[in-house]
């Protein structure tokens, strides 16, 4: 098949890798949205689509990361020990149930919606989850925060294979709650790198139930390479607040729109 590039899948591409190198958020949470609502994908390829997209375009980002020493590669495995197990479990499920493609367009429709709107809810309160949470739960111990770390994994990961959305926003509002002694940019890089396995193993799983549009996978590859690796070069040096607000107001209208439609 020869290759071709499509302009609008390029541009959407770099923008939404520049956000995810830049904070750790917005992989799935705008480009699933952004192939149903804008490109009418169909739901189930849109997801397949995204995780194999994620995966590639956050490889680059951890490559940056790693060179800048902002990960904390203890946490990455404590997240993938929950939450690869979680994506082949709800793989399974997908193939033992044998949806048909309007049922899990419909199923995928409804929880992305509603995992964009608390993945907006946890970007727009951050400050005031991290508040109560010290509050209420206070420090944890190793013990503890290990065993919290595993099950956020297996929480993101069903997330993750069901809509591609989670590992984002709610990955990072849950790394910052549990190691309050991390820089930002330590979490980001993290989680980014937590993100290549899951969404690989996620994004294979539908790669062979058919859920792939290879064509749209190339380009915006094309346009999500650079923003990633360019961003994850600013990031350490870079504010992040008027990124999350912009993109939490986004992902409050894809998630009403896409639990209404």
């Amino acid at each position: 098949m020869p290759f071709a590039l499509h302009p609008l899948y390029v541009l959407s591409g770099f923008a939404v890798g520049f956000l995810v190198g830049m904070t750790g958020v917005g992989g799935g949470s705008l480009m699933t949205p952004l192939l149903i609502l804008l490109f009418h994908v169909h739901p189930t390829t849109a997801v397949g689509t995204d995780l194999l997209y994620a995966s590639i375009t956050k490889t680059g980002g951890s490559l940056v990361h790693a060179v800048n020493r902002t990960i904390n590669w203890r946490i990455v495995i404590r997240l993938a020990s929950g939450s690869i197990p979680a994506s082949l479990l709800t793989l399974l499920a997908f193939h033992v149930l044998k949806l048909d493609q309007a049922a899990a367009g419909a199923l995928i429709t409804r929880v992305l919606g509603a995992a964009l709107l608390a993945t907006a809810l946890a970007l727009i309160f951050r400050r005031w989850l991290l508040a109560s949470y010290a509050r209420r739960v206070g420090v944890l111990s190793q013990r503890q925060t290990v065993r919290f770390t595993v099950m956020t994994g297996i929480v993101l990961g069903v997330l993750v294979t069901i809509s591609s959305v989670g590992a984002g926003a709610l990955g990072v509002t849950a790394l910052i709650l549990l190691y309050p002694e991390l820089p930002v940019v330590k979490i980001a890089g993290s989680d980014i790198a937590h993100a290549v396995p899951l969404t690989l193993v996620a994004g294979l799983g539908h790669l062979m139930n058919g859920g792939i549009d290879v064509t749209v996978l190339e380009s915006l590859l094309v346009g999500s390479l650079p923003g990633v690796v360019l961003a994850s070069l600013f990031a350490p040096r870079m504010p992040d607040l008027a990124l999350r607000l912009v993109l939490a107001a986004t992902l409050t209208v894809s998630g009403l729109r896409l639990l209404t439609a």
